[in-house]
């Protein structure tokens, strides 16, 4: 594909996005509909009248392109999820239009250094992503809101576009092949929903148990961390992932919280030596000896974390709560299901077409694996309930949802890994936001 025909892509990405205004005025019916038009028109239309000229050589090859047709798909998506709040859906366009395509206008002219982790990447490119995609967000989330009558000024808006801009524009680094489209549009509208649940009442009434505990929590996560790099089991990097998410859930979530985060990352640990020679002799023992990074701390419990914090900034304390214990749960009873399995299971199956495949495998499943990872959710679940986390009537659900996030992650992992579509740590995100998702679901319904 020509840089002028990629310049024409981005500029078209950009310029829809000025479509978020109408939003102002249209309801939600009305605002799906001109997404699904435009998705039509993309599919139907549009290479037609010269859209092929947009298309990359990938594009080309696969006979359709991807990405113009997620566009307005992920846009009638989130007025359907939203179609109470089209303010969301707005400054979350905004920075899926603004954020993603400016990254490539200026990456590709003012790259300035790339990116360590991802080499096809900038740190231009990432600069030119947050200031774009914080205008545009800000801008069109207030415009719009102010259509349905929001309380939220121009400034606040400024503040949560820059913190969705800022994620999201991480996020478009990691080095897979998802579709930005999805990824940013995601994190955006994550971001965008965590502001929009928290007050400063709720923070008030944490602010005076929760600042001392953030001395107490540093002191201690330093030891344990620590303790944890001796031992063997985390790198550097997850020394100090580990500080920073032990003392958010520490400060934030209580020392409930903080124990079972120890007693997850404790189960992980563990099992992931347990049956080391014969992992190692297969080629699927844990790389770097079984040391975490910090990648693979905030796959498992950055989400935990970002609960957490919601448990003190919004009034939704206990299903914040729920949610922490979840997905701590969900990411080591995972771990602990993949680790028992490489160890001792006996016949490893595919969990898509349930053909057998070697251990290691990534979406396989075994008997004495996932009978392992039934347990340690079982096991961690009961200490939720004894450390005042959740009720003891929520001990099925937290069961329920992590073994069912566990069986989504196999099957993503199973179709999507491979190709690179998504990586490890995506997919051990994936499996303890989708625990969460599915603990509230439940936890609303019963």
């Amino acid at each position: 594909m020509s840089r002028v025909s990629e310049d024409l892509r981005q500029v078209v990405h950009v310029t829809m996005g000025a479509w978020a205004i109408v939003l102002r005025w249209a309801t939600w019916p009305q605002a799906a509909a001109l997404a699904a038009t435009a998705l039509l028109f993309n599919w139907l239309v549009l290479p037609r009248i010269g859209g092929r000229s947009m298309y990359r050589h990938v594009d080309r090859a696969r006979g359709y392109p991807i990405g113009i047709l997620l566009y307005p798909f992920v846009v009638l998506v989130l007025v359907l999820i939203f179609r109470q709040r089209l303010d969301i859906v707005a400054g979350a366009w905004g920075i899926l239009a603004a954020g993603d395509g400016f990254a490539t206008l200026v990456g590709r002219r003012a790259p300035v250094a790339r990116l360590p982790w991802n080499a096809e990447k900038s740190v231009g490119g990432t600069i030119a992503f947050v200031v774009s995609g914080t205008l545009a967000g800000a801008a069109l989330g207030w415009f719009v809101a102010g259509g349905i009558g929001a309380a939220q000024g121009l400034a606040y808006w400024l503040l949560v576009a820059f913190a969705a801009a800022l994620a999201s524009g991480l996020v478009e680094t990691i080095p897979v092949r998802l579709d930005d489209n999805i990824s940013v549009a995601a994190a955006a509208a994550f971001v965008i929903v965590c502001a929009d649940i928290s007050s400063a009442a709720s923070w008030s009434l944490h602010a005076a148990d929760t600042w001392p505990r953030i001395a107490i929590g540093l002191a201690l996560n330093a030891a344990v961390a620590l303790a944890g790099w001796m031992a063997g089991t985390v790198s550097r990097s997850g020394v100090v992932a580990g500080i920073a998410i032990g003392t958010i859930v520490f400060a934030a979530a209580g020392t409930g919280a903080w124990i079972l985060l120890l007693l997850s990352f404790g189960a992980a640990a563990v099992t992931s030596r347990i049956g080391y020679k014969r992992k190692l002799q297969l080629g699927i023992a844990e790389e770097r000896g079984g040391r975490r990074g910090a990648a693979n701390a905030v796959a498992n419990t950055g989400l935990a974390a970002i609960a957490a914090v919601l448990a003190v900034i919004s009034p939704y304390r206990a299903e914040a709560l729920l949610a922490t214990a979840v997905a701590l749960i969900a990411g080591s009873s995972d771990t602990v299901a993949s680790e028992i399995g490489k160890a001792f299971g006996r016949r490893t199956l595919l969990v898509v077409g349930f053909r057998p495949v070697p251990p290691g495998t990534s979406g396989a499943l075994s008997l004495e694996g996932t009978a392992a990872g039934v347990a340690a959710a079982a096991l961690l679940g009961l200490v939720a309930v004894r450390v005042g986390l959740v009720p003891q009537a929520m001990l099925l659900i937290v069961v329920i949802a992590a073994t069912a996030a566990s069986l989504i992650e196999s099957a993503l992992g199973a179709t999507l890994e491979a190709p690179r579509v998504l990586n490890n740590d995506l997919l051990n995100f994936v499996n303890t936001a989708a625990a969460a998702a599915i603990a509230l679901l439940l936890a609303s319904r019963l």
